[in-house]
């Protein structure tokens, strides 16, 4: 059931995605960067919260759940440290997520020769 959950969720993330590159005239970076500002939003005021515990992963793994992560690591930090947490919050708790980005990234760069589209 949980694998369900996590598809229908996160299914409906990129559903709305899709939505709004056929419908609108965003570029995908405006949709990446809207997505994640949603996520942080929608984390900080505590509506990402049931989202994530019904779909789990599928919550989690697109990208508003990275802007949820940022939100919910800016929030314990700011409990722990004070207003410093706003600002290390959040790269503390997806530094490992940047790093495996960066360093896949990296990885495939080198194993699959990129090159600019001609």
């Amino acid at each position: 059931m949980d694998y369900i959950r996590a598809f229908i969720v996160g299914g409906t993330i990129c559903l709305i995605g899709q939505i709004l590159m056929d419908k609108t005239s965003f570029t995908p970076a405006r949709i990446l960067v809207s997505f994640v500002t949603a996520g942080v939003i929608l984390g900080a005021i505590g509506i990402y919260d049931p989202i994530v515990e019904y779909g789990k992963a599928g919550a989690t793994v697109p990208l508003p759940g990275f802007g949820y992560a940022l939100a919910k690591g800016a929030i314990k930090d700011v409990k722990e440290m004070g207003i410093i947490g706003a600002f290390t919050g959040g790269i503390k708790a997806t530094a490992a997520g940047i790093a495996a980005a960066i360093f896949f990234g990296y990885l495939m760069a080198i194993i699959f020769n990129p090159r600019a589209k001609s």
